[in-house]
């Protein structure tokens, strides 16, 4: 089994697990890394991550596909965790949902979530009132059908995220939503919501007929009193700490800034940034350069080449 199919097969049978998938956003390959040296179970390429860090843009459609699967593949290559990526609406119409779903696949990655917003969309974050705008369910529904054909691997997973609740449409619509897109082909669901008291949620959980028989994923970035067990008792089985280490890079990269604009020398910064050894541990330099520096001994005929 070769490396994508092994982080598929984790995915998929975490999702059908007791415990959660707990799913942490990486904006870039040492953010990724830094992910893996802890007992999460899985890295969440976050379209919003990925468009303040590695482009300075907002995130509204602004970053193409190529772009995004670019920055989930050097994610992908830093971690043994399975990755799965934020696609948005899958870049455009049918026919770049469906290239999505085949890129990212070829690529290794281990899923991704394709939301409902029409092109451009608008982040669900965004406070006050934004225009907002969503596909009408049965073609959201016609695409997921189609990117699902197009599915080289059946271990490859696709999250359908239903924006009902963050366009104000109510949990009827995200009732109706949720049935439309599994009986297309979705393999999980993710059901997105402002409301801090999970009321909204509460109302979904219970009126959704499909409960409990198709994974669902929570992203409590705007209810983060819930803890992930509490949510998995509620019914979700994978929770995604959407953005946290980026907006914790932002504020730790100001301060420091702040400190050296300040100061003006690095001294007075020391005490608040990860030292040099730490960062070469990282990336494993020293073992990198051994491996250079190793003497070639030539196999004896039969053998087969060592380095000392």
């Amino acid at each position: 089994m070769n490396r994508a199919a092994v982080k598929r097969s984790r995915l998929r049978a975490g999702l059908n697990a007791p415990d959660p998938v707990v799913a942490v956003g990486a904006h870039d390959a040492m953010s990724a890394r830094l992910i893996d040296s802890y007992a999460f179970d899985a890295v969440w390429v976050s379209g919003f991550g990925v468009s303040t860090m590695a482009h300075a843009l907002p995130d509204l459609n602004l970053v193409t596909m190529t772009e995004a699967l670019a920055a989930a593949v050097r994610i992908d290559a830093a971690t043994e965790l399975p990755v799965v990526a934020d696609c948005d609406n899958g870049f455009g119409g049918l026919n770049n949902v469906v290239r999505t779903i085949r890129e990212y696949e070829r690529a290794g990655i281990a899923g991704v979530c394709i939301e409902d917003n029409l092109f451009p969309k608008r982040n669900s974050l965004l406070a006050g009132t934004v225009k907002r705008e969503l596909l009408a369910p049965l073609e959201q529904a016609r695409r997921i059908d189609a990117a699902k054909a197009a599915q080289e691997t059946e271990e490859f997973v696709l999250i359908a995220r239903i924006e009902s609740l963050i366009a104000g449409h109510g949990v009827d619509d995200a009732c109706a939503r949720a049935d439309a897109y599994v009986s297309a082909g979705a393999d999980a669901i993710l059901i997105h919501s402002k409301d801090k008291t999970l009321q909204e949620i509460e109302g979904f959980l219970a009126g959704w007929q499909g409960l409990g028989s198709v994974p669902l994923v929570a992203v409590p970035t705007l209810f983060p009193s819930f803890s992930a067990d509490e949510l998995r008792a509620k019914g979700f089985n994978m929770v995604i700490f959407a953005n946290q280490p980026m907006r914790a890079a932002v504020r730790a990269m100001e301060e420091t800034l702040e400190t050296l604009a300040k100061a003006r020398k690095l001294e007075a910064a020391e005490g608040q940034i990860a030292g040099l050894e730490h960062i070469f541990e990282l990336v494993k330099t020293r073992q990198a350069i051994e491996a250079e520096d190793a003497e070639y001994t030539r196999p004896a005929e039969g053998g087969s080449a060592s380095r000392a």
